[in-house]
């Protein structure tokens, strides 16, 4: 792929998006536009890269975004609704949105789509978020736009604002940090620096009609999750196992007062539920390496800048 292709990124503000954009200028390409719908998120990226074109827009509203996918060589379909109370944003943001996405990518003739789908197509949950992540994937493939679909797990990084950053957050404010249950939870966390990477690899060589489930190579469970946070951030939080009702019960007290929660009962479910995913080998395929989760995680809390922004829910 040439450095002067067009690329056009999707959900750019949140997550991934924001450590997509520094890697890709950092491998050269400068044809970069963002689009995302959070305001205060789209200014703090207009920030800190004043040269990429940002822009400010609901996906799920027909507008005169759709332009901007005019010329382009590669579209990163990144935009996603992880968590809320009701059905509706899930709808809005993961389906309506990405109906309208591609209506706008056939009629501008797009070449190639990198979309970002989610390990929990495979997984034993039934929430909202699992739901419209499996109909949003169906529609990418059934829009006939040749396309490389990228299922990645739980992952943390920079700019994480829902999942282990908001969790370091919260660890480093309080004397004592709560864990459902006993807190042996499997999780493969992902961290996104090497999505970022996968992302990039699969732009610059095309892999269409091909789907892989990237998972962190790691096992870990929840509560060994927990204490690498802490090392990572310098919190010196005491760990307190609570109940899983009483936790749970915690979680919806709590979204009656806060209309759009960090974690939810939704998320908890999902937490606790015996997922185990296929871990591939990634760092062969795709050609980067998969970063060491300690390493990881120093670099996610210890960043001189990027470790200091905290994006809007």
């Amino acid at each position: 792929m040439n450095s002067s292709a067009k690329i056009v990124i999707t959900g750019a503000a949140g997550l991934v998006g924001q450590n997509l954009v520094p890697r890709l200028k950092a491998r050269g390409y400068g044809n970069i536009t963002c689009i995302d719908k959070n305001p205060t998120n789209t200014a703090k990226l207009r920030e800190l890269h004043p040269d990429v074109i940002a822009i400010e827009a609901d996906l799920a509203v027909p507008g005169e975004w759709s332009e901007a996918l005019a010329g382009c060589d590669v579209l990163v379909c990144n935009h996603a609704q992880i968590g809320a109370l009701t059905y509706a944003p899930f709808r809005a943001n993961n389906i309506d949105a990405t109906e309208h996405l591609l209506t706008a990518a056939k009629l501008h003739a797009l070449p190639y789509i990198v979309h970002l789908s989610s390990s929990v197509i495979n997984s034993q949950a039934r929430d909202f978020y699992t739901e419209s992540k499996r109909a949003q994937e169906q529609l990418v493939v059934d829009s006939a736009i040749p396309c490389c679909i990228l299922r990645p797990t739980l992952m943390f990084g920079w700019f994480d604002r829902k999942h282990l950053g908001w969790l370091a957050r919260f660890m480093q404010r309080l004397p004592v940090f709560p864990i459902p249950g006993n807190g042996r939870y499997l999780r493969q966390p992902l961290y996104v620096g090497d999505l970022c990477n996968i992302v990039i690899s699969a732009i610059e060589r095309p892999r269409p009609g091909e789907t892989y489930n990237i998972s962190g190579q790691q096992k870990i469970d929840y509560i060994d999750l927990m204490r690498e946070v802490r090392d990572a951030t310098g919190a010196r939080t005491m760990f307190m196992k609570i109940p899983y009702g009483f936790f749970r019960l915690l979680l919806d007290t709590y979204a009656l007062v806060d209309r759009n929660p960090p974690f939810t009962s939704k998320q908890l479910e999902a937490l606790v539920t015996p997922d185990i995913f296929e871990v591939i080998d990634w760092p062969g395929i795709f050609g980067v390496s998969s970063t060491p989760l300690s390493e990881a995680l120093k670099e996610t809390f210890q960043h001189p800048v990027y470790s200091n922004v905290v994006l809007e829910f």
